[in-house]
């Protein structure tokens, strides 16, 4: 399928690892270009050696404040087609073992930093009557993963900012969606599988034949076949959706609207 994205560029945040890596490899490979923002510059480097000119890059972290204004200053008059908006959560914790120093840097790593980057984005994507926003968050917006409050509690709040915005800019031909991914192959889900086992008191490898279990299909998600889907609400193809929280779970959502 020509997802007619050849030429366009993209803004990748997370882009060295999991869903970021997978989502921007598969734009490149459909000639579009991708400036990626990552912490680890050995990796970005090795992007830009096999990207070569589709591909550009920070090094940073997204999430520090005074980082989304060096990226917009990267950007400068480049047209921007879409932003895939994409960084790691807090750490697993149930309730109890948060601390509100917890909730304070939670707001900063998954809501602060997206809503500054977007709102400052977003004039560009106006003047030019096009833009594709996706947010990659998580499953457990439509149903509670143990151990992860301050995850799903913060990127609830990502969500009800995303539908809202969807509304003020539909008209102006610029989409918002999210994308809630159940247990993939991803160095973020090893850190839970780890959390699993040593409050079961169990090993690696039966906690994590327990979340495999806990999908309908009965095995872990491939953060490739997710960034197929993610490259598409991306392209023009995807203009009649937005709005949408789209779980990715292998059926592991069990209300009617999953």
């Amino acid at each position: 399928m020509d997802l007619k994205i050849e030429n366009q560029n993209f803004i990748v945040t997370g882009v060295t690892s999991g869903f970021g890596r997978s989502v921007a490899e598969q734009l490149i490979n459909k000639g579009a270009n991708v400036i990626g923002v990552a912490r680890r510059v050995e990796l970005l480097n090795e992007m830009k050696n096999s990207f070569r000119d589709q591909f550009d890059f920070l090094v940073m972290d997204i999430t520090h404040e005074d980082s989304v204004n060096l990226l917009i200053e990267k950007i400068g008059d480049t047209k921007i087609s879409g932003i895939f908006v994409n960084a790691g959560g807090p750490p697993a914790k149930s309730f109890l073992e948060t601390q509100m120093d917890d909730w304070d840097n939670a707001y900063e790593k998954l809501l602060r930093w997206k809503v500054d980057m977007v709102m400052q984005l977003i004039p560009s994507l106006v003047d030019h009557n096009y833009g594709r926003i996706l947010f990659l968050e998580s499953s457990s917006v439509k149903q509670p993963i143990e151990n992860l409050v301050l995850s799903t509690s913060l990127r609830l709040a990502v969500v009800g900012m995303a539908k809202t915005l969807s509304e003020e800019l539909s008209i102006q031909g610029i989409t918002v969606n999210v994308l809630a991914p159940g247990s993939h192959n991803t160095s973020a889900l090893d850190r839970l599988i780890q959390k699993k086992s040593e409050m079961e008191s169990s090993s690696f490898e039966n906690a994590k034949k327990e979340f495999e279990n806990n999908t309908k299909v009965g095995f872990l998600g491939d953060p490739d076949d997710l960034a197929s889907i993610a490259v598409w609400l991306l392209s023009p193809q995807s203009k009649f959706v937005t709005g949408q929280t789209i779980s990715i779970a292998g059926g592991a959502i069990r209300n009617i609207f999953g």
